[in-house]
């Protein structure tokens, strides 16, 4: 038989982008829903961060693989990934199930891989690229990947120079000739190993810190040299399947030395989502050939009564009175009375208008008068008249009998769908 000349390309590039587990240090971000689905900077959630960058980077065959709190996540993907039947694109969501093999959750990270490969129908020759689902950054995968063809790797890991100072809580690695990856380290807490890890180039001679390579959670695997690492009962790929490869494989290292950030902490959501304010941020939505894509809405445009706002981010249906707003996001749908003044607050909006309110309980958004600092108030809150919120003076856990605002990493959050009544005081000035 002739061979036709419409021949499919010589490899395929799965993207596999990780769920992530319960998300505890997000806690209470994470109370009803998944990592990945925390909304980001005004109408975006997390998991719009890897799939934008593999869009960009032309990959649109993508996999999520999820298994906690997954219906708001799921909803999202299915509204704002819709590709055509020509494109031949997907982002196709992979939930933990029960087979004949077994019944229980993902174990980890690799153990997701694990079973969900029948469903990837993968070649030889294809290329995996693992991702995380909670991280900010913008990153073109295809160069990575190129690097690890021509390379003849088996396992390429993007890594990160970071300060010492940050090293405890990623995995670290240290490389050899030609980027071989000859040492790694999942999270030490040794200073004599993290030393160990420092390479010559990352020692500071100017009396600053010095830097290490810390793993980015980013991985690009053939397809054959996946399924030989997933061949035993390994569940996580940083700390199992990476530091067993180290001395079995040809594992290389692709440095990216720009913005990227860990989503794991509530500080670290927090600080993310106001250096968003600045004028130049680190990390820029503004920014027109690598967009971050999102699902299409119907809102109006934000409207505003006589405010002031400096510095401060206003999603679409949203309306403000007249207050006062300071290195503020407000995401979509946001209802801010009159007489209110917020410092450093991001407020994640609502899913919804409120036609006919219930006069027992404070309205959507935020009341008359409110004073808040410091603050994340999650979807659908209810902050009543006169409030004061601020988390200076109190200990972390819940500030309230009725577990509406909690108080972590000094910061206050009002919970999603958390009511805060009239004239409530919590925190000092």
């Amino acid at each position: 038989m002739k061979k036709s000349k419409y021949s499919p390309a010589p490899y395929s590039v799965h993207c596999v982008i990780m769920g992530g587990g319960r998300g505890t240090r997000l806690y209470p971000l994470t109370k009803l829903r998944c990592k990945p689905a925390v909304p980001l900077g005004g109408k975006y959630r997390l998991v719009d961060i890897p799939i934008s960058n593999c869009i960009n980077s032309g990959y649109n065959q993508i996999y999520l693989l999820s298994q906690f709190n997954t219906e708001s996540l799921h909803r999202h993907v299915a509204d704002a990934y819709r590709f055509d039947r020509f494109g031949r694109g997907y982002v196709e969501i992979l939930s933990a199930e029960q087979t004949e093999h077994g019944d229980d959750w993902y174990q980890g990270t690799a153990d997701a891989v694990r079973r969900n490969m029948i469903h990837f129908h993968a070649k030889p020759q294809d290329v995996f690229v693992i991702l995380s689902g909670d991280q900010l950054y913008r990153m073109d995968f295809s160069k990575m990947v190129k690097e690890h063809l021509e390379r003849g790797a088996d396992v390429t890991v993007a890594a990160k120079p970071v300060p010492l100072s940050e090293a405890s809580g990623l995995g670290l690695l240290r490389v050899g000739e030609n980027a071989k990856i000859v040492d790694f380290v999942e999270k030490p807490t040794d200073p004599e190993v993290i030393s160990r890890l420092v390479p010559p180039e990352l020692k500071s001679a100017d009396g600053m810190e010095d830097r290490c390579l810390a793993s980015m959670g980013i991985y690009v695997f053939t397809a054959t040299a996946m399924e030989d690492a997933l061949k035993g009962d390994a569940t996580d790929f940083g700390k199992e399947i990476i530091p067993s490869l180290v001395e079995k494989k040809d594992i290389r290292c692709h440095i990216f030395d720009d913005y990227w950030e860990d989503i794991g902490t509530v500080k670290a959501f927090f600080d993310a989502n106001l250096q968003l304010t600045d004028e130049v941020p680190a990390f820029d939505f503004y920014e027109g050939e690598r967009p971050i894509y999102n699902r299409p809405d119907i809102l109006p445009t934000a409207k505003l009564g006589k405010c002031l706002v400096t510095r401060t981010i206003i999603a679409s249906g949203s309306m403000i009175g007249e207050s006062t707003l300071n290195r503020c996001v407000l995401g979509e749908r946001s209802m801010v009375g009159d007489g209110c003044n917020l410092e450093s607050v991001v407020m994640v909006g609502a899913d919804f208008y409120e036609d006919h309110a219930d006069p027992n309980i404070p309205e959507l958004g935020v009341g008359q008068g409110a004073q808040i600092q410091d603050a994340i108030i999650d979807k659908n809150a209810r902050i009543g008249k006169n409030v004061f919120l601020s988390p200076k003076g109190l200990e972390e856990g819940w500030a309230d009998a009725g577990e509406n605002v909690y108080i972590r990493d000094g910061i206050l959050i009002v919970t999603k769908n958390g009511v805060v009544a009239d004239g409530v005081h919590i925190g000092n000035p």
